[in-house]
């Protein structure tokens, strides 16, 4: 008999992307219902675990928000909850947001991804390493760039390379922040300036109104408390980052956001929009190895990029002091979610979340269709094999 394994792929991949359209679920990556009930008490419990006082989350089918929601506390102190308005830091996911704005500039013609920042402008604080000379914005963007994450980690708080640029991954938010100095630079302007660009570039064409990377007067009086690991607020004017992050347009995570802003950002990512097709390709051109235990992760130009099959994930996670964000999306399945958290703890739940809405709580129905694509796998292996024996046999 013969079988045709292409078309049965086919065939399992569409029954596991089939739902139905119902208003009180929601589908998970892989197409199974999972009810809006059940998701809600889901990040209840989660929270209750791991400590959260608060969250805001959303989740993406179709291209569209199909359900968020926000939960617990954006002031323990005072019982004020978290609602749409709760502005929250995005930490290092602003990485990708940079990285979307940076290709603004590519596409005017104001700079070349391979071209040495130092040409643009020459950079001071590593100026005694001559090798600082290699780097360039595509280095910079997938953490080729040899610098550290932040020179304050360093013993000595000195910035340095760790290695000669492009030989090697080191994850930096150095380098990030020397590429905003560049753009900076290009635009001959201070940092509130690059903000209203940013503003003009990529927070009002694509509908972003509150999507900032230097706070203004609403960021401030709606943001959230941060709180640490054990659920205790962190006095955050007191804090160092905040005081060096504070009216300084910090690239690798300074940004305030919140749900609908962001999930908006990401639609327009699924979307193409703003920029052209050759930039997109750019963003999300695998450009190094991370090393990942169990899972094969690559870092695009802003993005980490997910070796699933049947997949095309690209996502990033955040941490600043008291705050921590997650977000996953698959333009071709316009499939999606975002995490805001005021709590240390919410990296734990955030990578939680991401495996729990890959399949739902039924992972039965995943093994199932798992095994099915197995053995079809094998029989096609087989009946391969028999037909190569077969021809062998005859030009005997």
């Amino acid at each position: 008999m013969k079988i045709n394994l292409l078309s049965i792929l086919i065939v399992a991949f569409i029954l596991s992307s089939c739902s139905n359209q119902k208003d009180d679920a929601i589908d998970s990556y892989i197409g199974f219902d999972i009810p809006k009930e059940s998701l809600e008490n889901y990040l209840g419990d989660k929270m209750m675990e791991l400590d959260v006082p608060g969250l805001s989350f959303a989740i993406i089918n179709d291209g569209k928000v199909v359900f968020k929601t926000n939960k617990g506390l954006a002031n323990v102190q005072e019982n004020i909850p978290i609602t749409n308005k709760t502005i929250f830091e995005g930490a290092s996911i602003s990485k990708s947001v940079f990285a979307y704005f940076t290709m603004t500039f590519v596409e005017d013609g104001k700079l070349d991804l391979d071209v040495p920042l130092y040409k643009y402008l020459q950079y001071s604080d590593i100026a005694y390493d001559e090798r600082y000379k290699l780097i360039t914005a595509r280095m910079v963007l997938s953490h080729r760039a040899g610098f550290p994450n932040w020179r304050e980690n360093e013993d000595d708080k000195k910035l340095k390379l760790l290695f000669e640029p492009n030989t090697d991954y080191s994850y930096s938010g150095e380098g990030y922040q020397y590429l905003a100095l560049v753009l900076k630079e290009i635009e001959k302007t201070d940092w509130d300036g690059l903000e209203q660009l940013f503003q003009e570039k990529v927070a009002k064409p694509l509908g972003l109104e509150h999507f900032v990377f230097i706070q203004n007067s609403y960021t401030r009086e709606h943001k959230t408390e941060p709180y640490d690991e054990n659920g205790e607020w962190i006095d955050w004017k007191n804090d160092y980052w905040f005081q060096k992050e504070d009216n300084v347009f910090y690239a690798a995570s300074s940004l305030h956001t919140q749900c609908e802003d962001f999930s908006k950002w990401m639609i327009a990512l699924m979307n193409k929009e703003g920029l052209h097709e050759s930039s997109y390709n750019e963003l999300f051109k695998p450009h190094s190895k991370v090393p990942y235990d169990g899972v094969s992760v690559n870092y695009t130009l802003g993005f980490l990029a997910i070796d699933f099959p049947f997949s095309n994930i690209v996502l990033h996670s955040g941490n600043n002091e008291g705050f921590t964000s997650w977000y996953a999306l698959d333009s071709d399945k316009k499939w999606g979610f975002v995490l805001f958290t005021n709590s240390e703890n919410g990296e734990q739940l955030g990578q939680e979340l991401f495996f729990h809405l890959l399949a739902g709580s039924d992972l039965f129905k995943l093994y199932l269709i798992l095994g099915c694509i197995l053995i079809t796998i094998t029989i096609g292996i087989i009946y391969s094999i028999k037909c190569i024996r077969k021809k062998l046999k005859r030009r005997k």
